[in-house]
C-alpha cells in the first residue's frame, strides 16, 4: 500500500460496531440537547453536558452512555422522563413543545398498547361484577373488567367497601367486613383468569359491534358488555355526617337500614330516618324490629310517599314523625366515639332541639350510575337500566345489566350478585348465537 492511499476502515467487526454505536450515541445526545433547548429557559446553557440530566433519571445501568439507551427502545419512557427533566430544570411554558415532541415519538406504540379486545367486557366492581366475571372466566370467554378508581367517590369494591359488617351474606355466619368480602370476590374473579383493569370507563360506543368501551387511557373492543356500576345511596352532609375525624359515618350513621339496621349497636335503642318517601316509611317500619323507638324526620308537612306504606308506618307504635324539621349536626355518644345525638331544626320556626338517638339512617333515595352511558341504554325515569322482564338483556342486544344499576327495590349484595351470575350466562348464551353468523 502506497503512502498516498486512504486507510479502508473495515465495514463490519468489533472496530466497526463501536464507530456506529458512538454515532448513534452523540446523535441521540444531539436530539435529547435540541429537546432540551426547547423546554430550557433562555438564560439556562444546554449544552453537551445536558443529557447527563437525563441518565439520572434512566438509572444506573444506562449512565455510561451518557443518554439512557432503555429510551428510545421505549417511548413512553421517554415522555415520561422528559417531564421529570422539564420539573428539574424548572421549565417555564414553553415545556409543552418538547412534551409535543415526545408525544408524537411514541403516538403510534401508545395506540397499540391502549387497545384490547375481548368477548366479555365487565363494567363495575361489586358483586354483581365480580359474579359475573367469575361464570365468565369459567366459560373460558375471559372477560376484561373495568374496576374504576374512586369512581362515584368510592372504592373499588363499591358500596359494601362503606360498610363495616356484613351479616346477611350466606355463608358467613360470623359476619365479614364489607372490603374483607370484596377482596375474596376480586381474588375469586382473578383466580379464574379475568383480567382487572383499575380505570374509570367514561364513555362507550354501542351503536355497532364489536362495542367500544373507553376509559382515559384504554380502549376495549368487546363483543358483549355487562354493566354493573350499581348505585349510589344519595348521602345528606352536615357537621357530624362524614367519615374520618369528628364523623359518625359507619359509626352510627347509615343509608342502608336493611344492610346495618340489625347490628349490636342499635338493637333496643332510639333510631331515627330522613327521608319522606316509600324508602324512608320501609326502613322506618324494618327498624321497629331492632329500635326502642323510631323517629321519622322530614324537612316537608307532607311525605310523598304511598298513602298504603304511609298508613302501615304511621300506624306503628314505635313510630313517630317530626315534620318541618331537617337534621344540621351530629354529636357523638361521649368518649365511645359512638353517634349519641342530632341537632333538630324546624324549618318554620328556626328552633333547634336536641334528640338523643344511637342511629341515623338516610333514606333520601339512590343514584344509579349510568351517565357515563351517554343515552344509549334505556333508563326508565329514575335513571336506573331497563331490562327485559326475566333476563339481565338491555335495550341494546348484546349488552346486559346487573345489579342495583337495573335493581331499585331490593338492592342488596346478594340478590346483586343473583343477577350478576343471570348476565354472565345470557351473555354467553348470546355469544353462542352469534358465533356461526360471524364465522
Amino acid at each position: 500500500m502506497d503512502s498516498g492511499s486512504q486507510r479502508k476502515e473495515p465495514r463490519s467487526g468489533p472496530s466497526f460496531d463501536k464507530r456506529v454505536s458512538r454515532k448513534t450515541t452523540t446523535s441521540r445526545s444531539n436530539t435529547l440537547s435540541g429537546m432540551l433547548k426547547l423546554l430550557a429557559p433562555k438564560n439556562l446553557a444546554v449544552g453537551i453536558g445536558t443529557p447527563l440530566i437525563l441518565s439520572e433519571f434512566a438509572g444506573d445501568n444506562n449512565r455510561r452512555s451518557g443518554v439512557g439507551i432503555s429510551f428510545w427502545s421505549h417511548p413512553n419512557r421517554l415522555l415520561s422522563h422528559l417531564r421529570k427533566a422539564g420539573s428539574f430544570i424548572r421549565l417555564g411554558v414553553a415545556s409543552n413543545s418538547a412534551v409535543d415532541v415526545a408525544a408524537s415519538l411514541s403516538s403510534s406504540a401508545a395506540d397499540n398498547l391502549s387497545t384490547l379486545n375481548t368477548k366479555v367486557c365487565i363494567i363495575g366492581s361489586g358483586p354483581a361484577a365480580h359474579t359475573a366475571a367469575i361464570y365468565a372466566a369459567r366459560a373460558e370467554l375471559n372477560p376484561i373488567l373495568f374496576e374504576g378508581w374512586m369512581a362515584n367517590d368510592i372504592a373499588p369494591g363499591g358500596q359494601l367497601t362503606t360498610t363495616t359488617k356484613v351479616e346477611n351474606f350466606p355463608g358467613f355466619p360470623g359476619g365479614i367486613k364489607g372490603v374483607e368480602l370484596m377482596d375474596r370476590c376480586k381474588n375469586q374473579s382473578q383466580q379464574f383468569g379475568t383480567k382487572i383493569l383499575t380505570q374509570t370507563v367514561t364513555a362507550v360506543d354501542f351503536s355497532a359491534t364489536p362495542f367500544k368501551v373507553s376509559t382515559d387511557s384504554r380502549v376495549v373492543l368487546a363483543d358483549s358488555v355487562i354493566v354493573a356500576t350499581g348505585a349510589v345511596a344519595k348521602r345528606l352532609s352536615f357537621p357530624g355526617s362524614g367519615e374520618g375525624k369528628g364523623g359518625f359515618w359507619s359509626r352510627g350513621i347509615s343509608a342502608c337500614a336493611v344492610c346495618d339496621g340489625a347490628a349490636p349497636i342499635f338493637r333496643d335503642k332510639p333510631l331515627a330516618v330522613i327521608g319522606g318517601g316509600d324508602s324512608a316509611m320501609e326502613e322506618a317500619t324494618f327498624l321497629t324490629k331492632y329500635a326502642s323507638e323510631v323517629f321519622v324526620i322530614h324537612r316537608r308537612d307532607v311525605f310523598r310517599a304511598s298513602k298504603i306504606m304511609q298508613k302501615r308506618a304511621l300506624s306503628n307504635p314505635k313510630i313517630s314523625v317530626i315534620k318541618n324539621s331537617e337534621v344540621v349536626q351530629a354529636y357523638g355518644d361521649g368518649d365511645k366515639r359512638a353517634l349519641g345525638g342530632l341537632k333538630i331544626k324546624n324549618v318554620v320556626t328556626g328552633d333547634v332541639s336536641d334528640l338523643k338517638v344511637s342511629g341515623l339512617f338516610f333514606a333520601v333515595g339512590h343514584e344509579p350510575a349510568t351517565k357515563f352511558l351517554g343515552g344509549q341504554l334505556e333508563l326508565d325515569v329514575d335513571g336506573y337500566i331497563v331490562t327485559k322482564p326475566g333476563t339481565t338483556q338491555t335495550s341494546v342486544r348484546g349488552v346486559f345489566a346487573a345489579g342495583d344499576v337495573q335493581d331499585k327495590k331490593y338492592r342488596q349484595a346478594v340478590t346483586a350478585a343473583g343477577t350478576g351470575c343471570m348476565a354472565a350466562l345470557d351473555a354467553e348464551h348470546y355469544l353462542q348465537e352469534i358465533a356461526p353468523l360471524e364465522a
